[in-house]
């Protein structure tokens, strides 16, 4: 069946049919190829079970034949579906998630404010501790005079 259903042209075939039962003659008005060349791929749906044919007059009939193709839907499903693995791996990345959100949100965390001003803090330091480089004579107060303002200066 695979076979039957690796071509484009059977596969549009077999869209056509889906909606309503066509002669032989619809089908192949609704292709650039010759009839004889729809007459095969009709042969080749019919043998795969894809289609059925019924005698109307001198007219032969095609209908789409759903079953297989819902057989191999299931297939194909099973086939791509996460392997046993992949549900392992998203379980895990979960779980990872989970402990870093945990630790964040955890008094235990030991976060900039929890730290003592007097330990951590820049504004504890008085402007005689810097050395001359840093700051101009004039200019005590860190938040007024950057490094990058003496660069520029001495340039």
């Amino acid at each position: 069946m695979a076979g039957a259903i690796a071509d484009p042209v059977r596969r549009e075939i077999l869209l056509l049919l889906r909606d309503q039962p066509l002669t032989a003659g619809q089908v192949a008005g609704r292709f650039p190829i010759s009839r004889p060349a729809i007459s095969r791929h009709l042969r080749v749906l019919r043998d795969a079970g894809l289609v059925r044919d019924t005698a109307d007059g001198r007219r032969r009939v095609y209908t789409l034949v759903a079953g297989p193709l819902d057989e191999l839907a299931g297939w194909i499903g099973r086939l791509t579906r996460p392997s046993g693995w992949q549900h392992r791996f998203d379980a895990l990345e979960t779980e990872v998630h989970r402990t870093r959100r945990e630790r964040l949100t955890s008094p235990t965390t030991h976060s900039p404010t929890t730290h003592s001003p007097t330990t951590h803090s820049p504004t504890t330091h008085s402007p005689t501790t810097h050395s001359p480089t840093t700051h101009s004579p004039t200019t005590h107060s860190p938040t007024t005079h950057s490094p990058t303002t003496h660069e520029e200066k001495s340039a």
